[in-house]
Formats: C-alpha cells, sequence, structure tokens
C-alpha cells in the first residue's frame, strides 16, 4: 500500500541557466505543493503502513529551510528547478523515509515533475 502527505511553501528562485530573455530568468516566486509518498505494509496492529507524523516531522526541516527563501541560496538548489528540488528532497528525506516512492513538486496548480528516485535516471 502508498501513503502520501501534502506540504506547502513560498518561495522566489531564478533559473541561471536559461536565456536572460527567458521570464524564468528574472527573480520570480512560486507557492510550492510538495506531496510525498511511501510504500508498506498495513501493520495489523495500528491499522496504517506508517504514521502521517512520521512523514511531517521528517519535512519539517525541508520545509523551514525552502520556506520563504531564495531557493537558489539553498546549498544543492543554485539552479533550482522543479526536477532538482524533488532530487534533492528525495535525497535528504529517503535517509529518515526509507520506503520512499515518490516525490511530487508543483511550481502551480498545473506545472510539476514527479520523481522515483533512481529509476527516474537516464544513463
Amino acid at each position: 500500500m502508498e501513503i502520501f502527505a501534502e506540504f506547502a511553501f513560498e518561495a522566489a528562485h531564478r533559473l541561471p541557466c536559461v536565456p536572460e530573455t527567458h521570464p524564468c530568468a528574472r527573480m520570480h516566486g512560486h507557492s510550492y505543493q510538495v506531496r510525498i509518498a511511501i510504500k508498506g505494509i498495513v501493520d495489523e496492529r495500528t491499522g496504517w503502513v506508517r504514521d502521517f507524523y512520521d512523514i511531517t516531522s521528517a519535512f519539517e526541516p525541508f520545509r523551514v529551510q525552502l520556506d520563504h527563501h531564495v531557493l537558489n541560496e539553498v546549498p544543492g538548489l543554485e539552479n533550482p528547478t522543479s526536477e532538482h528540488l524533488a532530487r534533492w528532497l528525495w535525497q535528504g528525506l529517503s535517509q529518515t523515509l526509507s520506503t520512499l516512492t515518490a516525490i511530487e513538486v508543483r511550481e502551480t496548480r498545473n506545472m510539476g515533475c514527479i520523481y522515483r528516485g533512481d529509476e527516474d535516471e537516464i544513463d
């Protein structure tokens, strides 16, 4: 079974690797949405895969580091695309959430990415 928890934060960024004429080359902000999914077997005693509080607690240090900050200034996010942010979160959260299955990052209601760890890497 897979469970998920969703979080939000506000942050600014600019994309340094796009042409100067690209709108994202300028500083701008987003209301980011993050969805963290983990998998596991439902524990017969508790009735859950894992306590949602565990996911919330694991994400909280990242939320504090990102919320109302300039993402370009966060170590490892110098080019803060949704894809890089999802991978960065995966690398940090997989230490605590060993059964992580997906990180979804949305910059807008209609645009974002889903990262599933190494299986998403192209050789």
